[in-house]
């Protein structure tokens, strides 16, 4: 029975799959068309910037941290588009693009887990710097909405031959994902996540692994503002603000623990997608946009009510 319990309340990702499942079900009654193929690409599309945002949010929590400039940077991505990178040339280069919006994006990460580890900043103080700083450096790079994306950037909104470019998109990191969980700085994540000083005193380098996170969920964020791009084909400096709070709520919807040391991105997949096909059915029930704050709030406010619950009962039954 103690081992049944351990077993349930160490993988809670599962309680997103079961809401997504029921959600799902709940939306094909109200919206029988979402699986019509000439819904599905655009379905896809918009949901592709959220699951892409809430999987750069989770590096950062594992490592017990939060990063508040996950939204403003998929954000200053967009803008950095029109503003830095077609300026260089090479906008219509998809390869030299995407490294050079990769390493920014892995830049932002690592000064945010360099304030966090070298100067030893709070987490909400160094990454909320972060946000300020570059929610002010996009609008005054553009301030107004424009500009024109090529082909390339264009058909990951769409199809790239036979395969949805948004499911493309999200596939690739998910798989390079999948292949660091099977290196050793994926259990020196968990154990510095869930024991900081214990990693330490077991000789873990710290430091150089939350700095790391931070970094995966910076070119994670890269990812997410280049389908953001995609989704709406132009710059606007104002498009990633709300997606930092939305993202760390599925996160933790999705079961990774706030606390840190738990979790992994499956369930920040499956946690955006609940939030997504929420935002749906109030879309589809014709609710006022300010209510979707509230609800963002309240499944923010349900996750770390969720995430304390089930990690005092892991430590009750196990004893700790």
């Amino acid at each position: 029975m103690k081992s049944l319990l351990q077993k349930i309340f160490s993988n809670y990702f599962w309680l997103g799959i079961a809401l997504f499942v029921v959600l799902f079900a709940v939306n094909l009654i109200i919206l029988p068309n979402i699986l019509a193929p000439r819904n599905i690409i655009s379905t896809l599309a918009v949901a592709a910037p959220l699951v892409l945002a809430s999987m750069a949010a989770t590096p950062s929590i594992l490592s017990g941290g939060v990063d508040l400039s996950t939204g403003v940077t998929l954000g200053f991505i967009n803008v950095a588009i029109f503003t830095i990178v077609s300026p260089l040339g090479i906008l219509n280069n998809p390869v030299l693009t995407l490294i050079v919006l990769l390493l920014i994006g892995a830049a932002i990460g690592a000064i945010n887990g360099a304030l966090i580890t070298i100067v030893r900043l709070q987490p909400i103080v160094a990454t909320l710097g972060t946000y300020l700083i570059l929610s002010g450096v996009s609008k005054n790079l553009m301030p107004a909405p424009g500009g024109v994306v090529p082909d390339w950037l264009s058909m990951l909104g769409g199809y790239i031959g036979p395969i949805p470019g948004p499911v493309l998109v999200v596939a690739v990191p998910i798989a390079l994902w999948l292949l660091l969980t099977r290196l050793p700085y994926y259990r020196a994540l968990m154990a510095t996540g869930g024991d900081e000083r214990a990693a330490f005193s077991a000789g873990l380098p710290v430091i150089k692994i939350r700095i790391i996170a931070y970094t995966i969920g910076g070119m994670l964020a890269a990812i997410a503002g280049i389908a953001l791009t995609a989704l709406v084909n132009s710059g606007d400096a104002t498009l990633g603000n709300n997606y930092t709070l939305i993202a760390i709520a599925a996160t933790i919807l999705g079961g990774t623990s706030f606390a840190g040391g738990r979790g992994g991105m499956l369930g920040a997949v499956f946690g955006a997608l609940d939030i997504f096909i929420i935002q749906k059915l109030l879309t589809s029930a014709q609710v006022p946009v300010a209510w979707f704050q509230v609800t963002y709030g309240l499944i923010l406010i349900f996750s770390l009510i969720a995430d304390y619950t089930l990690r005092s009962a892991t430590a009750r039954s196990t004893g700790v």
